[in-house]
């Protein structure tokens, strides 16, 4: 069973940095892509940027050149470094897993990012 474990949300201001962390664990050989999703209050969640086992990456237009996304194979971990955040990018930060090979979708519990004055 795969499991995600989220860190580092939180409270920042405007024009702060933050970073998420994502450990998975359970995948047991499997290829998967990762990635961050977030859904703010009233709003359908929405990708945010996920990454292949390869490294190829995707980012929402909203997050280019604001958020980068990271995936170290090795401890299993990918990570969301966040820059430049502004109020609109208040919301749940979820992580999410899907493997390649037809072993299923999996969620986080999610991790709440606030940004404000």
């Amino acid at each position: 069973q795969v499991q995600l474990e989220e860190s580092g949300g939180g409270y920042v201001q405007p024009g702060e940095p933050l970073r998420l962390s994502c450990a998975v664990s359970g995948t047991s050989s499997d290829s998967f892509s990762l990635a961050w999703y977030r859904q703010a209050p009233g709003k359908q969640r929405e990708l945010v940027a996920g990454i292949t086992d390869g490294g190829s990456t995707v980012y929402a237009e909203s997050v280019k050149g604001r958020f980068s996304i990271y995936r170290d194979n090795a401890k299993n971990t990918v990570s969301l470094q966040m820059s430049s955040l502004n109020p609109e990018d208040t919301a749940v930060y979820y992580c999410h897993y899907l493997s390649h090979l037809g072993r299923g979708i999996y969620w986080g519990q999610g991790t709440q990012v606030t940004v404000s004055s």
